[in-house]
Order: C-alpha cells, then sequence, then structure tokens
C-alpha cells in the first residue's frame, strides 16, 4: 500500500492521461471500482483523503449545517436587512467600513495567518498546543469540532482516522469561508448603496454601461468557477499550507491571465462600478484589488517558492554546442511547451523565475523532493532571457571563444558566455555604476531631462541665479570631484581597485582589463565634465549678457576687445598644451598606465611655463570681461582658485612622486623674471649708497620673515598631518567597532523568572578543538563542535550562541544580538526559530538529578565569518539567562605562504571548500579527499577540476569576505560566481596584489 502510494504522489500530470482532479482537488488514482486520492502530510504521513463540498453546499438545505454555517448565514442575513432599514447616505457609510473591515480580515488577517502557516506550520501548531483535537486535553472542544466537520463531510470521511493537520484545514476552511462570503455581500451592499443615475450621458451610452458591466460580472463568475474547477477546493481553500498531495496541474483559464483568481478574477468590480455609476465605488474597488494584489506579492508568490520552488546552482557549467539543428531547437521547444510541468533542464531553462508562478504550468509537489534535487543539478544555472535568446538564434550556436587552456580543449559554456557578454549592464536605474561613463551620462541625461520638466517658470533673476548654480556646480565637480578621484587613484589606484572588484574579465587577462577600463571611463568622464564646464560657464555668461546699444560709449569697445583677446590667449595656451602632453597627458594617462616611458620633454609652451593650464583659464575672465556680470567674474575667480588647488594638491604631488628630481622647479618665464629682478635689485643696491645695507638687511629680514612663516606653517601642518593620522585611524576603527556593537545590541533580552529551580552548576560545556596540539583554533569556516551537559529537566528550548570577546559584559544575561550564529541544544525539536515541542516533559523524582549529554555543531550560516576571538554562551528556555560559558575561542583564517599561484591555489583549495559547507556537489572535484571513479556524470559536468558551483549567493559572500581577509583583495560576490573556479581566482588575486602594489 504504502509503495503504491508513493508512486502515485510522485505521479505528474501530462495531457491527456488518466490521471485527473477530483472533487477536492486532489489527484486521483482511478481504478475501476473507485477513485483514490492520496495526501502526505509535513511529517511523512500518508492519507487517503475523502471528498469535499464547495461553499454553495452553505445555501442548499439538503445539506447540513454546521454552528459556523448557521454563523456566517447569520451574519449574511444581517447584512440584507441592514441594507433594507438604514437610509441610503447611512449605508453607504456603514458598508464602506464594513467591507474595508472583511477585506482586511482577507488580505491582511488571512495573509498573515496563513504565512505563518506556510512557514511554520503555525495553525497546526496552536490547535495541537490548546489540545482542541487532543480527546485526553480537551474532550469538549474535541468532540464540537468533530460535530461541526462530521455533519459537513461525506460517507468517507472519519474524523478519527485523518490526521491532524486535515482536520485543522477543514476547520480554517470554516472560517475562510466566513470572511470571503461576508466580504463578497459587504461589497455588493456598499455598491447597491452607492447606485446613481449618471446624468448628461445619452440612451446609447446607459444601455452600454450596462451591457459593458453585466458583461464583466457575468466573465468574473466565469473566471472563477473555471478556476475553481482547476484548483478545486484544495488550491481554493490553500490546502498545501497544511499537506500535500500529488500533481497540481494549472490549465484552462490559467493560461488566459496569469494568477487569474487575483487579475482578471476581479472584472465583476469594476463591472458594478459601472452599473452603479459611481466613482466611489470605482476607487473603493481600485483599492480592493490592489489589497488583493498585495496578498498574492507577500504571501502566495512567496509560499509558491517555498513549497513548490526548485533550488538552481549558480555557475553550473553548460558547454555550449558548437553545431545544432533547427529541428532538435524546435523539437526542445515543442516538448516543453507543455503545461504538464517537469523538471529538466529545458523546462528550467525557459523559465525567467527561479520558481514558476502558479498559473504558469504543473507545480511541484514536496513528493517530488527527490526528483527534483536529481534535475536541477543537470541545470545550468544561468539567467532564462539569455538561454531564449539563445535559443532564438540561427541555426548554429556561438562558436567557442579560444581561452586558456586548462588541461584539455578549451571549452565554451553558457556561464562563461553570459559573462562574456553581460557585466553589470545597466537595466533602468539598475547596476548604475556612477564610475562608468555611460551610467553618469545615463543619470545627467535623466536628472536634465526630469529637471527640464518639473521646473516652473522662473523670472530673470531666477533663471540667472539657476544658470550660476549649474556652472558653479560643474566648476567645483571638475577641480574637486574629479580631483579627489585623481588624487585617490593616484595615492592607492581607487579607480582600477573598483574595477577589479566589481566587474570580471578573462582568467587569461594579465590585470590590463580592468585598468584599461578604468582609464577609459576616467577619460569619458574626464571629457564629459570639461565639456559641460565650458558649457555651463558660457550659458551664463549669455544669461548676463546684454548687446550694448552704443559701442562708443564707456568702455564697452575696450572690455569686448579684451575678451577675446583673453579667450583667444585660453584657446592658443590650449592646443599649445595638447600638441606637447599629447593624448597620454592630456587625459592624465601616468596616473593610470605604467607602460609608458616615464620621462618628461620641456618643450613648446612648457618651455615657457610649468603650468600652462592656469593660462588657459583666461577665457573665464575673457568672459566675465565681455559680459560685465560681477556674477561671472566671481565663478571666473572661483574656477581659477579651484583649478589652482587641483594643482598643487593632486597633478603636482604626483609629478613629485613619479618623476622626483627631474622635476625642474623654475620656468623659463620663471626664470626670466628673477634674473630681471635680481639684477634690478643689484642696481638699486648700488643707487642706494650708504642706505644700501640697510636696505639689503630689510629685504633679507622680510624674505626670511616669509620662508619662517611658511617654513612653519608647513612643518606644523606636516606635523598635525601626521599625529592625525593614527588617531583618525583609531577613530575609524572605533567607529567601526561601535557600528558593529550597536548592530549586535539591537536586541530586548528576556530572561527567565524561574531560574531559582535550576542549579547552574549542573551546566557545562566543553568545544571539541580542531588541532591535534588541542588548541581552540578554527579556520575560518570550519565547523565548530561543541559538547554540552545539562540537567535531565534542563529546558527543550535552550539553545547556544557564538559571540565576540568583549561584546557581553555580564556572564549571567546576554545582551547582544547572536546575529544568527545559535543552534538549538535540541536540534530536532526545532524548525527554523519555532520550537516544534513547547510543552516542558514530565520527570519522575530519581531522573532529576541525573545529567544530559549531547552535541551541537556551528556551520555555514550560524558560524562567525569574521576572525577573531570569540566566547560560547549557553542560554536557558529560549531566553537570554546564562547557564554556562565556554571558550574563548579563536577563529582565524589559512594565508598563503607566499604570493606564488600555487600557494594562493592551495589557499584557495582550503577555504572554498569551507565556504560552500563541504557540499561535494559544489566543491572542486580537485577538493575531494577521494573520487569515485564509477560516477562520472559530475566529472563530465565539470571539466576543470578546478570548477565549482554555489546554491546560493550567500556562500559566495562568504568566499569574498574571506578572500578579503586572507588576501587583503576585494571582489564582489558577482565576481567569485563569474570566476567560480580555483585558478582563476588565484590569477586574479595575484594579479589584484600586482596591480595595488604599483
Amino acid at each position: 500500500m504504502s509503495e503504491q502510494t508513493e508512486n502515485v504522489l510522485r505521479q505528474r500530470r501530462p495531457k491527456g492521461s488518466d490521471t485527473e482532479a477530483d472533487t477536492s482537488g486532489q489527484t486521483s488514482f482511478r481504478t475501476k471500482e473507485e477513485e483514490v486520492v492520496w495526501g502526505k502530510t509535513p511529517s511523512g504521513e500518508v492519507f487517503r483523503v475523502p471528498t469535499t463540498h464547495d461553499v454553495l453546499t452553505l445555501f442548499h438545505p439538503g445539506y447540513p449545517k454546521s454552528h459556523l454555517d448557521i454563523l456566517n448565514l447569520v451574519l449574511l442575513g444581517s447584512q440584507l436587512l441592514l441594507f433594507l432599514v438604514l437610509s441610503r447616505s447611512t449605508a453607504r457609510k456603514f458598508f464602506f467600513i464594513y467591507f474595508a473591515f472583511w477585506r482586511a480580515a482577507y488580505d491582511v488577517g488571512l495573509g498573515w495567518v496563513l504565512t505563518k502557516q506556510s512557514k511554520k506550520k503555525w495553525i497546526v501548531r496552536e490547535i495541537q498546543k490548546l489540545g482542541w483535537l487532543d480527546e485526553a486535553r480537551q474532550p469538549t472542544v474535541r468532540n464540537w469540532i468533530r460535530k461541526q466537520l462530521q455533519g459537513k463531510m461525506g460517507k468517507d470521511y472519519s474524523f478519527d482516522d485523518l490526521p491532524v493537520e486535515y482536520n485543522t484545514w477543514l476547520l480554517f476552511r470554516q472560517l475562510v469561508d466566513i470572511i470571503l462570503l461576508n466580504d463578497f455581500l459587504a461589497y455588493c451592499m456598499f455598491a447597491f448603496a452607492c447606485f446613481r443615475v449618471p446624468d448628461g450621458l445619452s440612451t446609447t451610452m446607459h444601455v452600454m454601461r450596462w451591457i459593458g458591466g453585466l458583461a464583466l460580472i457575468a466573465f468574473n463568475l466565469w473566471v472563477k468557477t473555471e478556476a475553481h474547477g482547476v484548483v478545486k477546493d484544495y488550491g481554493w481553500y490553500w490546502g498545501d499550507c497544511f499537506f500535500q498531495r500529488g500533481a497540481l496541474v494549472f490549465d484552462g483559464v490559467f493560461e488566459l491571465a496569469p494568477h487569474p483568481m487575483y487579475s482578471v478574477g476581479y472584472a465583476g468590480y469594476y463591472g458594478l462600478s459601472l452599473i452603479s455609476g459611481s466613482y466611489a465605488v470605482l476607487f473603493v474597488s481600485l483599492a480592493a484589488h490592489a489589497a488583493q494584489f498585495g496578498f498574492l506579492v507577500f504571501f502566495e508568490n512567496p509560499h509558491i517558492e517555498r513549497t513548490y520552488g526548485q533550488r538552481k546552482l549558480l555557475a553550473q557549467r553548460t558547454p555550449v554546442q558548437p553545431t545544432g539543428s533547427r529541428k532538435s531547437i524546435d523539437a526542445v521547444q515543442t516538448s516543453s511547451s507543455s503545461h504538464s510541468r517537469k523538471p529538466s533542464t529545458a523546462s528550467t531553462a525557459e523559465t525567467d523565475l527561479s520558481t514558476p508562478a502558479a498559473t504558469e504550468g504543473d507545480t511541484a509537489s514536496e513528493t517530488d523532493e527527490l526528483e527534483t534535487e536529481t534535475e536541477t543539478e543537470q541545470d545550468c544555472g544561468e539567467s532564462a532571457h539569455f538561454k531564449r535568446k539563445l535559443r532564438r538564434s540561427k541555426a548554429n550556436a556561438p562558436s567557442p571563444v579560444a581561452g586558456k587552456k586548462r588541461g584539455r580543449s578549451p571549452i565554451m559554456t553558457l556561464h562563461d558566455l553570459y559573462n562574456i557578454y553581460f557585466r553589470k549592464d545597466a537595466i533602468l536605474l539598475h547596476n548604475i555604476d556612477l564610475l562608468r561613463a555611460n551610467d553618469l551620462q545615463l543619470v545627467l541625461i535623466v536628472a536634465y531631462v526630469l529637471l527640464g520638466s518639473f521646473l516652473p517658470a522662473l523670472s530673470t533673476r531666477g533663471s540667472l541665479t539657476l544658470h550660476f548654480v549649474h556652472a558653479l556646480t560643474w566648476c567645483l565637480f571638475h577641480s574637486f570631484g574629479l580631483g579627489l578621484l585623481l588624487r585617490a587613484q593616484s595615492e592607492s589606484r581607487f579607480m582600477v581597485r573598483h574595477f577589479l572588484k566589481h566587474y570580471h574579465y578573462p582568467r587569461n587577462d594579465p590585470g590590463r582589463g580592468a585598468a584599461h577600463e578604468a582609464f577609459s571611463n576616467w577619460k569619458a568622464i574626464y571629457n564629459m565634465s570639461m565639456c559641460m564646464t565650458y558649457a555651463s560657464f558660457i550659458g551664463l555668461t549669455w544669461k548676463s549678457y546684454s548687446i550694448p546699444s552704443d559701442w562708443t560709449v564707456g568702455n564697452e569697445l575696450l572690455r569686448h576687445t579684451l575678451g577675446v583677446i583673453l579667450i583667444i590667449i585660453h584657446v592658443w595656451a590650449t592646443l599649445e598644451s595638447y600638441e606637447v602632453l599629447g593624448l597620454f597627458g592630456w587625459f592624465f594617462g601616468d596616473f593610470f598606465i605604467d607602460d609608458f616611458p616615464a620621462h618628461l620633454e620641456y618643450t613648446g609652451i612648457y618651455r615657457y611655463l610649468n603650468n600652462p593650464e592656469i593660462m588657459s583659464g583666461a577665457a573665464f575672465f575673457g568672459l566675465a570681461m565681455i559680459s560685465g556680470s560681477k556674477l561671472v567674474f566671481a565663478l571666473a575667480v572661483i574656477r581659477y582658485l579651484s583649478q589652482w588647488w587641483f594643482l598643487s594638491n593632486v597633478e603636482n604631488p604626483h609629478m613629485r612622486k613619479l618623476y622626483g628630481d627631474t622635476l625642474r622647479s623654475d620656468a623659463g618665464f620663471v626664470k626670466v623674471i628673477k634674473t630681471v629682478a635680481h639684477k634690478n635689485a643689484q642696481l638699486l643696491e648700488s643707487r642706494a649708497g650708504r642706505h644700501a645695507p640697510e636696505i639689503r638687511r630689510v629685504a633679507k629680514e622680510v624674505k626670511g620673515t616669509f620662508d619662517k612663516v611658511y617654513e612653519e606653517t608647513a612643518e606644523a601642518l606636516e606635523e598635525f598631518l601626521a599625529k592625525s593620522k593614527p588617531k583618525i585611524s583609531e577613530v575609524v576603527q572605533d567607529t567601526k567597532v561601535l557600528l558593529q556593537q550597536s548592530r549586535e545590541r539591537l536586541v530586548i533580552s528576556r530572561v527567565a523568572t524561574d531560574l531559582s529551580s535550576y542549579d547552574t552548576s549542573k551546566y557545562g560545556m566543553e568545544v571539541n578543538p580542531s588541532s591535534r596540539d588541542g588548541t581552540l583554533q578554527f579556520p575560518l569556516g570550519e565547523p565548530i563542535r561543541v559538547k554540552w551537559r545539562a540537567p535531565k529537566y534542563h529546558s527543550r528550548r535552550d539553545w547556544i550562541g557564538i559571540y565576540r570577546v568583549g561584546a557581553n559584559t555580564s556572564n549571567l544575561v546576554t545582551k547582544t544580538t547572536s546575529l544568527g550564529r545559535w543552534v538549538p541544544v535540541h536540534d530536532e525539536e526545532w524548525d527554523g526559530d519555532m520550537p516544534l515541542n513547547p510543552v516542558q516533559h514530565g520527570l519522575v523524582d530519581g531522573e532529576k538529578d541525573e545529567p544530559e549529554y549531547g552535541e551541537v555543531v556551528f556551520k555555514g550560516d550560524t558560524l562567525p565569518w569574521q576572525v577573531g576571538r570569540y566566547e560560547i554562551r549557553y542560554h536557558h528556555d529560549g531566553k537570554y539567562n546564562v547557564m554556562s560559558l565556554a571558550g574563548p575561542i579563536e577563529i582565524y583564517v589559512d594565508k598563503p605562504s607566499s604570493l606564488e599561484f600555487s600557494a594562493v591555489r592551495d589557499c584557495l583549495a582550503h577555504i572554498v571548500p569551507l565556504c560552500l559547507d563541504s557540499d561535494p556537489s559544489l566543491i572542486p572535484l580537485s577538493c575531494r579527499p577521494s573520487r569515485n571513479d564509477g560516477d562520472v556524470s559530475d566529472d563530465e559536468d565539470r571539466p576543470d577540476p578546478d570548477d565549482f558551483r554555489f546554491w546560493s549567493e550567500k556562500q559566495a559572500k562568504r568566499i569574498s569576505l574571506t578572500i578579503q581577509q586572507a588576501f587583503g583583495v576585494e571582489l564582489t560576490p558577482e565576481v567569485i560566481i563569474a570566476d567560480a573556479n580555483l585558478s582563476a581566482l588565484a590569477n586574479r588575486i595575484l594579479v589584484a596584489k600586482e596591480l595595488l602594489s604599483g
């Protein structure tokens, strides 16, 4: 019987098969004599599902009525009575509030209850906790519930033989009937109370309004009826929150629209709005429909994901076939288009979501878990959108791209192909990176369009102010914003580090990819900023400029002439600078590229000036003279000062660092001026006669005073920076610690009041050392085993947590949160963070003094993923009272002995498996202690033994954190997933260290 049942539960229903759905929505097994439906509880108990009746039997006089049915009929009748008794205005107000109550009971109340039931089986556990179905604890309540259920069921129903989950579902159904029927009737009463005949419409419009409204209502009824015919009572009343059965088929009306019961199934709302002719009904309908979509988003879809979701491997490498016929592609598409959902490589490749929506094909059941696990290991794990594009391509797939050989002929996989063509591309404003020129320009274009659209009409003064702010913003961004960015690049190679961290590059790339991409984006951003600086300044000048009516009056002609001369000087100086610098110097190439020879040539305009950029700013003063505006002149001064800051704080320090003593101190122009000044000083000295010594003394004193002030200021500033640097570092570190502590202390410590009956001396813990020398040191990610001892009468809700040493000042009560780093003492009696058996078992007196022993294991997410010293705390009864302490233990990370490929790879070979929970299906084949030669399917799936995979991005984040602590290299989880290979990661780390050390 059990074997046959398992086979039935595992059946999937293709179209045209003999498997059908019975009146309760369960998969049917049809024989000549009877139709049998089987269900399965979360605990694994298989039972025969009896026949159920739909909600319409409530109004059938031939069916018996339970007490809850009578209550439901009374509530429905009272609504009709109140509608007849109340005045129209009072009825509108009352039924609006009444409908809002029942709609909230549906979308908020049922959504909350069903979410807890879906996650933690909360309803069933509360029934068990209250003992309503326990004959020994609550016989009266149990007998009452039994009567209510037996009266509504058929002859094949046996209350005593069915599991508590099914009986709880039947009881829950009656509560749902009360809410749904009263919600529907309250809405209708509100619409009828708001009924009116709109004025100003022709007879034709009124007829069309009624025809359209009645059509929408009829369509609504058809959709609901058809949907119930597909999902039956099992799906209508969310039976899969309570128990599981075989295949759940979604066809018929579910092919009409996504989630038809929640989308087009509410067309009647708008039909009744048309008939009532009331905007109040329309807006209430829109609000109620939106609330229903909220129910779908926050409960229904997550529940489907939890119940029927299939795990997909990340970084799964599926080879791309070099050739393929159109017929084979069509065959794949045809075979996967059926709505009888059978998880396979084809079906999982065609869906956009990790889990199909409830309206898209059959939904797998919990009984298919073993099949699902096997099939998802063959899944490519890539974006379904990309695969659809691949299938839509021509007859031949893309030819494999030549890559680095890994001992075999290079094999191009979908994973590698995906990461070649897609690299965190911006989708609308998602994945925006302001250090990418295209993304920055996109943001600016959108901002300018929105500003131009929503900006109100401005006065002349307001428009001038706006243009000034606009020009000032670009001026400051060009000098200070880009200056700080360029200085960070000079000091720590910030931009190269950024692209190395966030973007994937081919494994044979020696590091040029990140440097090239950083420099390319810098060039585009710098050029855009320079253009916008000039354009915004010219715009401000034009707004403040007025053409003189008489050029001969005053200094109008002189201002314009001098202004044009300054602009010409600016253009000449800029062209001369570019001729000497070339593209490399114009875009500050020596900040990014080390391949070019580092030498200086003082030719052209640089023969006379060290910084002709100062001179090239003359155009701004020229425009200020032409406009005659103080506002433009002020901006020109600000531009000059900001450019001076850029030269003195960004460019000159980098030049001194790069070229050292070869950098000259005085340019030709300065030398000539100094020579002329020296000669004039000598001439003045010769003509001064007896006053010459006094003049020389005063000059030396003045010069010495300035030099002394400058030197003292420089020394004081350097001393301040030297002293403040460690203090600033200390403040930053303390701030990080405080932020960590504040995050840890976001907890309200609940303490027990019954500690007097517990002897803390009978509690104890011992940490199993991982090393042979007995020291409590654990590599980052290695499971930590803790043996515990407690008296027999200890609470079954006791738990053990790991905390940083010093995070808690008290040894009696824990004041900080464990951040998820805890495990129950009796793990088998918990479901997540909910205890399965909150009732304490009684003990005889002789057993109370006997100790109980056990062991818990911290692994995966319950481990700390930061190096440091930690302590382990045993807590009482699900609260924060500390019964025992163990530790301290030290968590460290393995670091390579040298920065060589073999050493780095060996270090990663130890780190990566620990971050992947040592899952044999995920870790690299080269890291397995032994390999089964008889099982070659995994080898074929991963041709490179250094390849590894992930179940979730969380595992990639662990590897990212560990690499940062072991090597000092920052890589995002996306880059880790894109590489997913030990050798590739080792090469990337070495390249990053080499680039960032330069």
